[in-house]
């Protein structure tokens, strides 16, 4: 199984498109934060102190959402076009086991997201830094760190379910732009998730990812939220974490943050499972 991963993973990196197209998202939310939304934001703030380092930080944090899912199914691709070029039936012939080739491909894709979430973790404090925010402390980023494995794990848990199902690379190519386009919607990113209606919302509020989105936002946020609502009443704060998604209410119920920690291990679980069941039925 070792040898698969490591196969894997020379694959994956050895192909620049695939890792660049794995980051399109991300790309893409960056992109459009610096050329259009991010001053449209910043200029309606601009009576609130450090509104810079806030709203840096608010869009870095769902880049890492983000990232966690596109990096992940990126790295799957190569179990799709092992399927379309009849490779996985070689692999099922061997003494490798059913079970340990799926994990060969879990552990990859999980491996390739972190690596890449890294890369933008890093890329999100040095843009942060240059705009005039500050870095997080060292017990901060290892939360963040933590937060990070969980949201890869869920994210990576959800695509290898997805993937299971598809068999050729155009089928595939269209799934990845799909979900390219639609996770900055899904996470709250391109658009504060207080501006959609109640039901989109919802939607929102009930995919595990965002649930990621909301722990990066609290880590990253909490610093330049303190600094820039310092005297505040705590009904501003509060109405400014629900239209941000920082927090998520239920019927004015606020989920707490170790609630969105069990939504992505139960997510990792779940997913994980039947993703398993169908990997190794699908090899026989």
């Amino acid at each position: 199984m070792n040898g698969l991963v490591v196969r894997n993973l020379k694959i994956f990196f050895r192909d620049k498109a695939n890792v660049f197209f794995s980051l399109l998202g991300v790309i893409i939310i960056i992109g459009l934060y610096v050329l259009f939304l991010g001053e449209i934001v910043i200029s309606d703030m601009s009576g609130i102190k450090g509104a810079r380092f806030l709203m840096d930080s608010w869009i870095m944090a769902g880049v890492l959402a983000a990232a966690s899912m596109t990096a992940t199914l990126g790295a799957f691709g190569i179990m799709v076009e092992d399927k379309s070029k009849k490779q996985i039936k070689d692999f099922s012939a061997s003494p490798l086991s059913r079970h340990s080739l799926a994990m060969g491909y879990i552990i990859s894709s999980f491996t390739v997201g972190i690596i890449l979430s890294l890369f933008a973790f890093i890329f999100a404090e040095i843009y942060i830094l240059v705009y005039g925010g500050r870095l997080l402390d060292l017990l901060t980023m290892l939360k963040l760190l933590g937060c990070m494995v969980l949201a890869v794990l869920s994210s990576s848990s959800m695509v290898c379910l997805l993937v299971s199902f598809i068999k050729s690379q155009n089928a595939f190519g269209t799934a990845s732009t799909i979900i390219g386009t639609l996770i900055g919607f899904l996470t709250g990113t391109y658009i504060p998730i207080g501006m959609f209606p109640s039901a989109i919302q919802l939607v929102i509020k009930i995919f595990p990812v965002s649930h990621a989105g909301v722990l990066f936002r609290q880590i990253m946020m909490d610093a330049p939220m303190r600094e820039a609502f310092e005297g505040a009443p705590a009904s501003v704060v509060s109405g400014f974490k629900e239209e941000m998604g920082v927090i998520f209410t239920y019927s004015g119920w606020e989920f707490p943050w170790w609630g969105s920690v069990v939504v992505l291990i139960v997510t990792t679980v779940i997913f994980y499972t039947f993703s398993l069941i169908k990997l190794t039925r699908k090899s026989r």
